[in-house]
């Protein structure tokens, strides 16, 4: 791995785990309202951080929370967005290590 790769794979995987925690404090906050019956964390906010590489924490803390795990159109939408950011990772890692020599 270049030196280029390898300083992207630190800052990806700290972005990642700084995302997370802000994520596992949302869904604990959602949680939170809801047994309140109070105001709720937008379902597109939960996404949007979801696919700027929060899911790892969403995932964690849908089971720590038993939390939004049956809301299959929430779901499909979480995979999602997973999804299009490992691809997002996985392309920029592509560019850097192969598509750059």
């Amino acid at each position: 791995m270049s030196t280029t790769g390898t300083i992207l794979l630190v800052l990806a995987a700290s972005a990642a785990a700084v995302l997370s925690l802000v994520t596992i404090l949302l869904y604990a906050a959602d949680k939170r309202a809801a047994l309140r019956n109070r105001r709720r964390v937008p379902e597109r906010t939960l996404h949007v951080l979801a696919l700027l590489g929060g899911w790892p924490g969403g995932l964690l803390a849908q089971r720590l929370f038993k939390h939004k795990r049956r809301k299959r159109r929430f779901m499909t939408g979480f995979w999602l967005a997973a999804a299009g950011h490992v691809a997002f990772v996985g392309a920029l890692f592509y560019l850097v290590e192969v598509a750059g020599r």
